[in-house]
């Protein structure tokens, strides 16, 4: 068996919101019928040189938030908390999983507070080895967003945003696909704005003047919300990597976007 390496691999990297896979507004709920789609959807775009990146949504963010994990490791009484916020995303990570093997995807988990640690927020290490051995192997990678150590806080929140463009700009990747809940990137939350323009196309000179608006978005998640996603993106696409926001809730938009074909969505390249 011939074993590519990673300058000839370039991987596709495959982010799932945690907003898509969970129902954020109860507490450790999960859309177990839209991770079964999505699992389907990735087995039938059968995309090669895949990693796969999932975030908390009702799992991770109310226990980091609640516990102030993201802050640091003050008091003993955090401890716990830690312990719990890791815990309920390996139980997310699980079926989501589940769904993958149980539909002969070849899916590996890699748990990121045993192979990473931050520095005030920030990768400082990352022991990526077995993660570029299954790789080359044709392995499905999967990581999510987790509690992990941190060498100046303690501990803190590494976000799946975070993590996406690392990957990608360590890996060399081809592109960044980002499945979230809403039909892409808008000028406001369309949630709260009913007058939010989505916006089809972003160059990096586009993205950095919108940055500022984005900043004041009433959205709150405790790795960032959409402005966080663009901010840990922007290396990648400086890079040339593309990246493409579609949303991850309609059936077979994560599909088509895997398989290169035109779906709704907003593609932010550096030109």
């Amino acid at each position: 068996m011939k074993v590519l390496g990673l300058s000839e691999l370039k991987p596709t990297i495959l982010k799932i919101g945690g907003s898509v896979i969970t129902d954020k507004g109860k507490e450790l709920e999960v859309q177990m019928q839209v991770i079964n789609r999505l699992a389907e959807e990735i087995r039938e775009a059968n995309v090669q040189n895949l990693i796969m990146v999932h975030g908390g949504g009702s799992f991770g963010h109310p226990l980091a938030q609640g516990y102030a994990i993201k802050e640091g490791f003050k008091e003993k009484a955090q401890r716990i908390g830690f312990s719990e916020t890791h815990h309920v995303m390996t139980v997310l990570n699980g079926l989501f999983m589940d769904a993958l093997i149980w539909r002969n995807v070849p899916a590996v988990s890699i748990t990121p507070s045993s192979c990473i640690i931050t520095k005030n927020g920030r990768i400082q290490c990352f022991e990526d080895a077995p993660l570029k051995m299954l790789l080359k192997m044709g392995f499905l990678p999967v990581l999510y967003g987790d509690a992990v150590l941190d060498t100046k806080l303690g501990f803190t929140i590494l976000s799946g945003d975070q993590l996406v463009s690392v990957l990608a700009t360590r890996f060399n990747a081809e592109r960044i696909i980002v499945g979230v809940d809403v039909d892409g990137l808008y000028d406001a939350d369309p949630k709260v704005e009913k007058t939010a323009k989505m916006l089809r196309h972003l160059t990096l000179e586009n993205l950095k003047k919108l940055q500022s608006k984005l900043d004041k978005s009433t959205a709150y998640d405790v790795t960032g919300g959409m402005f966080g996603k663009i901010t840990e993106l922007l290396p990648a696409i400086e890079l040339g990597i593309p990246v493409t926001i579609v949303n991850a809730a309609k059936p077979n938009y994560i599909y088509n976007a895997l398989k290169g074909k035109k779906v709704k969505g907003t593609l932010m390249e550096k030109e």
